[in-house]
């Protein structure tokens, strides 16, 4: 195999780590020139995956969110992402690796996660220089269940 198939092979691959599918759309909050680009030619290269920018008004399967040490509150980039996000959609909060310039500290990405109602499922390293977490919504079914776990639990009690 050449290098340049199997860079393409490798670039596909990430994307599917990402679990992005072909024809979802997904939204990228963030980007700079720090950016990596591998990263986003492997997205786009998933057949009818659309790559858009923060201005897209519709609803997007995913959202990336390029995140520095030093770009805002992240709880309040947490909750505008959601905004966008479909159903069983999720977030990944993409920031600089430890010993890189802008590196967040895992407990920010700790207290901001939870604060705006997401929990974090999953890490990769999503390039050279960045790191990935992704972080999801609680479901909601799974929310009235143990409400409802609870409240029989505390009926049964008293």
């Amino acid at each position: 195999m050449s290098a340049t198939a199997r860079q393409a092979q490798d670039q596909q691959g990430l994307a599917e780590r990402l679990g992005i599918k072909p024809g979802q759309v997904v939204q990228e909050i963030g980007y700079d020139d720090d950016s990596d680009e591998q990263l986003r030619e492997a997205i786009t290269r998933q057949k009818d995956t659309e790559l858009v920018d923060e201005d897209y008004d519709d609803v997007v399967d995913v959202v990336l969110l390029w995140w520095r040490d030093g770009d805002g509150d992240l709880f309040d980039a947490l909750a505008d992402a959601l905004t966008p996000l479909a159903d069983g959609g999720y977030i990944w909060l993409l920031t600089p690796k430890a010993g890189r310039p802008n590196y967040v500290e895992p407990s920010e990405i700790g207290e901001a996660a939870p604060t705006a109602g997401l929990s974090a499922t999953s890490s990769i390293s999503a390039g050279p220089d960045w790191s990935g977490t992704r972080l999801v919504s609680p479901k909601v079914g799974a929310k009235v269940a143990k409400s409802t776990v609870r409240a029989k639990a505390d009926s049964a009690g008293n």
